[in-house]
């Protein structure tokens, strides 16, 4: 059998009107009409045996005549073919066959959708007006509030009814209302038009109450109810009832075109809502319209473990003995942007979601909007049928949040214990430092030690992300001196991964602080008759610029640790060096950074899927869900909701917050005026380039950005020195190059120490000649520097008053509170790499006053970058606030980085 049609299938056929060329002209007009006329009703839909699609329906004719049109719709030569039936004198293309198509027309598919029960419209029936309830202000007051002399004259009924087989009024709806005042027994219909006749009895009159009645009628409005006659054909006006000849009520089409489901939620909510203003509400015994009621006490929510560390979530209830399931629900909230609509709610109130099968089901708004938060975000709001399959953490957040909450899950003792622990309830029985650790941890350090056991017990990943210079490199001897003193390494190596310049540092301090370790360098040429020592090797140490070339032999080592070191050099997911990290197979895995976001979430996403794979969900998932609303949008909410589910894996301590003995730091801004000369090079140069990047900027791809880039290079550095120009005349002078040597003389004379960092080694060579002509005592690190550390030392015990440092070369890795004074000489787009230059002077073990001097030329776009860095850093100051938006070429970041002033 062929796959069955689609409501869309058949609303694009409809919409193409070719359909409209097998009727007559007066056929096709005639059946609008009868549509407009609202004479069409009883619409249902079946599929045959052959695939076939058979619509039926009924349709009135102005004079009380009801005939029974057909369409049979299938699918022939890659489009929809159809023919028609009916029991008119025509017997096919009929009238009433296209007033039935132009009817299917109505409702943008909804109607096409709702005979064929795909449950779209059931779905789509949950939009905002459905699950807020009806908002029904106080238009009298309730009837048992009245001082008895006030007492209503009238009281009210509404009777429900079902149309009955054989009714000749097929424009009738199959489910109706009358609504009636009584006067000392006398029933009376509701009339819409004001105009109220009174009572007559065979001895008096009863007057009736106008605004009593005029006010029932607003109420029934107001739950969208309408009266009959709109629904009824122009000569029929009146529903003939022995009783009252009253007018019927029937829901609003243009909300409601599915009624069914009106019905159900008048059922829950506006039987209340009138019977709080004194009204008697009867529903016809097959009237079959009452919503299903959510039940806390039937609520059955557990976790299973699956085995390997993997778990499951069951969970569902029971209404009248039918057992839900939870997934599919959550799918139709989603669907219906059900957190949207309900936002501001309380928790108390109820709302209706429609099941596939039509029925209603009631909910309550707080539960439901703390499950589908919990849930969907572990599950990126994708839902399904079954269980949810989820690892140890998400176990124990779920079960964790659920439990804050009361609502009643079953769990295993050790998911319970990890959910207690990430709620605060229980703290982790406290480690022992290792007895081979020749060092005494700070409170912090213990702090971060005990953490990472935490990690390690419950198989979990993270990041250190303390601030440089509070010992990360410490902390995780000491765990991993821990792992193997205990023999939780199994004998496994572990391996730890940084920047080539740090790599001897480990070894250093490896060797200082826990000697035991059996430690093993894979660097230098011959490195590779190494290899077959790894499994001796208690640490192995390694470089990014190595690893992806070492990577065939790393990745078939079992390590029981896996540490990057400086793992922002992860913060590209695509590049290499991440790519080879992944591929690496260890027990655990930490991170140390003390900048994990330099520049977007998208970075913190790389690290994260590193330590744990699929834990924030595909890249584009996070971008939709957390980056681009924190970032783009401010969202407090989301920023809050992913620092919910990171904390466990995220330890940050801030060097204010824990190293209370640091000295002060204290920046200062100098903004230096530039000279003439430089002055006009600069407009020349800046009004050049900014014509040439806007017409590079026209064509976009990356002859774009180069351009960018060269013109702000080109600006960058005629700030610093206008010789390092290739055509600027050496005649130009440099007011910054000046103040540099005024500010270094002034420290000289007071006995600072200075550290001075520069991107641009053509400028530090520049202040090398003034320093060697004015026999000032220094150093200077670079890229091309051999033995960094023997510098490092050579400083460290006082030789040299100034230290040039490029700040690529020298901004990680390096410890040298031998000074006191610092100076960036040009800024830096991110503020987290000149935080971590400055860190290479304010960190433990610094016991003066530290200075930070940044030099900045008015009016250019140095002082534009700083102005984009300090708005950028309050954002980074936050580590899940974490980023700016990132470099973005177009018309805005050209008027404020090239503007003339």
């Amino acid at each position: 059998m062929n796959q069955a049609i689609a409501s869309s299938e058949i609303a694009s056929w409809i919409e193409a009107r070719e359909w409209q060329q097998a009727f007559d002209d007066g056929c096709i007009a005639a059946g609008e009409r009868l549509m407009k006329s609202r004479l069409v009703a009883q619409v249902e839909a079946s599929f045959l045996e052959t695939g076939d699609l058979e619509i039926t329906a009924r349709v009135s004719e102005k004079d009380g005549q009801v005939f029974a049109p057909t369409l049979i719709l299938w699918r022939e030569s890659g489009g929809l073919a159809f023919e028609t039936e009916c029991d008119c004198s025509m017997r096919s293309h009929c009238q009433h066959a296209a007033a039935l198509i132009y009817w299917l027309a109505k409702g943008n598919g909804a109607r096409i959708a709702s005979i064929l029960g795909e449950g779209s419209v059931a779905e789509d029936a949950t939009a905002e007006r459905l699950l807020r309830p009806p908002s029904l202000p106080a238009i009298v007051p309730e009837t048992e509030d009245l001082p008895e002399s006030d007492q209503r004259q009238a009281r009210f009924l509404l009777r429900v009814h079902r149309r009955q087989d054989g009714e000749r009024s097929a424009w009738l709806p199959e489910f109706y209302a009358e609504a009636f005042a009584y006067y000392e027994g006398h029933p009376v219909s509701l009339e819409p038009s004001g105009i109220l006749s009174p009572i007559v009895l065979p001895d008096r009159k009863i007057k009736r109450d106008r605004p009593s009645e005029m006010d029932q009628i607003k109420l029934l409005y107001q739950l969208d109810l309408r009266p009959g006659a709109e629904e009824a054909p122009p000569s029929l006006k009146k529903l003939a009832r022995p009783e009252t000849e009253g007018t019927l009520w029937a829901p609003d089409r243009q909300k409601w075109p599915a009624p069914e489901f009106f019905w159900q939620r008048f059922r829950h909510e506006g039987v209340p809502a009138l019977e709080k203003q004194g009204w008697e509400i009867r529903f016809a015994p097959d009237v079959g319209c009452e919503p299903l009621v959510f039940r806390s006490e039937t609520w059955q929510a557990e976790i299973v473990e699956e085995g390997k560390g993997w778990f499951h979530l069951s969970a569902g209830f029971e209404i009248d003995g039918e057992t839900f399931e939870l997934q599919p629900i959550l799918a139709a909230l989603v669907k219906n942007r059900f957190l949207a609509v309900t936002e501001g709610l309380p928790d108390g109130q109820e709302f209706l979601i429609f099941l596939p099968d039509g029925r209603a089901l009631v909910l309550p708004v707080g539960r439901f909007r703390r499950i589908l938060t919990t849930l969907g975000e572990l599950l990126d709001f994708k839902f399904s049928d079954g269980p949810v399959k989820m690892n140890a953490l998400d176990a124990a957040l779920i079960t964790r949040d659920m439990q804050a909450e009361a609502t009643p899950i079953e769990v295993d003792e050790t998911v319970d214990t990890l959910a207690k622990r990430l709620a605060g309830a229980t703290s982790a029985s406290l480690k022992e430092v290792p007895p081979g650790m020749k060092a005494t941890l700070r409170d912090y350090q213990l702090q971060g030690f005990q953490w990472m056991q935490f990690l390690s017990d419950h198989q979990l990943h993270g990041i250190l992300a303390d601030d440089m210079g509070l010992g990360k490199t410490i902390q995780t001897l000491t765990h991993l001196l821990a792992e193997v003193e205990s023999g939780k390494n199994r004998g496994l190596p572990s391996l730890v991964v940084a920047p080539t310049s740090v790599v001897m540092n480990w070894q250093r301090e490896a060797e200082k602080f826990a000697p035991d370790l059996r430690v093993l360098v894979l660097q230098g040429s011959d490195r590779h008759s190494r290899f077959r020592r790894i499994n001796q090797a208690d640490l192995c140490l390694t470089s990014y610029a190595l690893l992806h070339r070492d990577i065939a032999e790393l990745e078939s080592t079992a390590f029981h640790l896996l540490v990057l070191d400086e793992a922002q050099h992860i913060k590209n997911p695509s590049a290499r060096v991440s790519q080879a990290a992944r591929r690496l197979s260890a027990r655990s895995r930490l991170c140390l950074s003390g900048t994990p976001i330099e520049n977007h979430l998208g970075e913190l996403w790389s690290l994260m899927n590193f330590l744990m794979p699929g834990w924030l969900g595909p890249l584009e998932a996070f971008r939709a869900t957390y980056q681009h609303p924190i970032e783009r949008g401010g969202n407090e909410e989301k920023r809050e909701a992913l620092a919910k589910r990171l904390g466990p894996l995220i330890l940050r301590r801030t060097k204010e917050s824990v190293a209370k003995e640091l000295p002060p730091k204290t920046e200062i801004l100098h903004t230096i005026e530039m000279t003439e000369g430089q002055k006009d090079l600069y407009e020349t140069v800046r009004s050049t380039m900014d014509k040439q990047v806007r017409d590079a900027l026209a064509l976009q791809g990356q002859e774009s950005k180069i351009v960018f880039l060269d013109a702000l290079l080109k600006l960058r550095q005629i700030c610093c020195h206008p010789v390092l120009l290739e055509r600027a005349r050496d005649s130009v002078e440099s007011a910054k190059f000046d103040y540099l040597v005024d500010l270094v003389t002034t420290l000289r004379s007071e006995g600072h120490r200075v550290l001075l960092f520069s991107q641009f080694t053509s400028m530090i060579a520049l202040i090398e000649e003034w320093l060697v002509s004015e026999s000032v005592s220094h150093l200077k690190l670079t890229g091309a520097t051999q033995d960094r550390q023997s510098l490092v030392e050579r400083f460290q015990s006082g030789e040299g008053e100034v230290f040039l440092v490029s700040l690529k070369a020298g901004g990680t890795g390096l410890t040298l509170t031998g000074a006191d004074t610092v100076i960036h000489y040009d800024p830096w787009w991110n503020p987290a790499a000149e935080n971590q230059a400055t860190d290479r002077a304010y960190r433990i073990g610094q016991d003066k006053p530290v200075f930070v001097h940044k030099l900045i030329c008015q009016n250019t776009v140095e002082e534009r970058i700083q102005q984009m860095q300090e708005r950028k850093d309050e954002l980074a100051s936050d580590l899940l606030a974490g980023a700016s938006r990132g470099f973005e070429l177009n018309e805005e970041t050209l008027s404020k980085l090239l503007a003339r002033d």
